[in-house]
């Protein structure tokens, strides 16, 4: 069977696109400041909300330019799925099940409606993975819109249909991430646990944040949205 074009080889292939990403984009300084907002103020949702407007509002520039999101709102919708939240915080997108998909889809719509701009009411699909993803880092990948293309993924002109598209995006994810560990644990002979966290070691500027999807996006947006590689 022919790889689909989103699949990774093997975590070779992952590295070399991290690679790729470093020399161009040499400095993740909105990331690296939202990561540790929200780790110091853990549990304090109105810290941690502007902890994500300070990435929302800068690293989705080219959206917010036209109008900001209510970060009241925004708040609420954290504070209602907060129980949920911290259980994803914990968990590695490994665990996906397809009994919990439809939760999934109704927190995803919950924050598309919270970050919508308040002038317009235009909705952000990428600003929404971009928060969910800061909140569980290991659990939801990140997506803009030339990498939910190339996975088949993208919802074009209508933002309702994007929760079920991030739910098919996370399952395509998950395979990748399976198939770079595989790869590893075959050639080095260790278990799967130890196999991405030595993957993420190997990452040419490792930092306590980073993620198997941090490197997966990196990946991503390398080869889908710059093609760098």
């Amino acid at each position: 069977m022919k790889p689909r074009k989103y699949q990774i080889e093997n975590y070779k292939e992952l590295l070399r696109g991290c690679g790729a990403y470093i020399k161009d984009e040499p400095r993740d300084a909105m990331y690296k400041i939202a990561t540790y907002i929200i780790t110091q103020f853990w549990g304090n949702l109105r810290e941690i909300t502007d902890g994500l407007g300070v990435l929302l509002l800068t690293w989705n520039q080219a959206f917010y330019r036209y109008g900001h999101f209510n970060f009241d709102r925004l708040e609420a919708c954290i504070g209602k799925w907060w129980s949920d939240i911290e259980k994803y915080r914990n968990r590695e997108l490994g665990s996906l099940s397809s009994e919990e998909e439809d939760k999934i889809k109704e927190l995803f719509h919950d924050f598309l409606e919270s970050l919508e701009r308040k002038n317009d009411k235009a909705k952000s699909p990428v600003a929404v993975a971009k928060a969910i993803h800061l909140l569980a880092p290991r659990f939801f990948p990140l997506w803009d819109d030339e990498i939910a293309k190339k996975y088949g993924c993208y919802w074009y002109a209508d933002t309702d249909r994007s929760p079920k598209k991030y739910v098919e995006f996370m399952r395509r994810i998950k395979s990748n991430v399976e198939q770079v560990s595989e790869s590893y644990m075959k050639e080095c002979n260790v278990d799967r646990k130890t196999a991405q966290e030595n993957i993420v070691k190997l990452h040419p500027t490792p930092k306590p944040y980073l993620t198997i999807l941090k490197l997966i996006d990196e990946y991503n947006y390398a080869k889908h949205t710059k093609g760098w590689i």
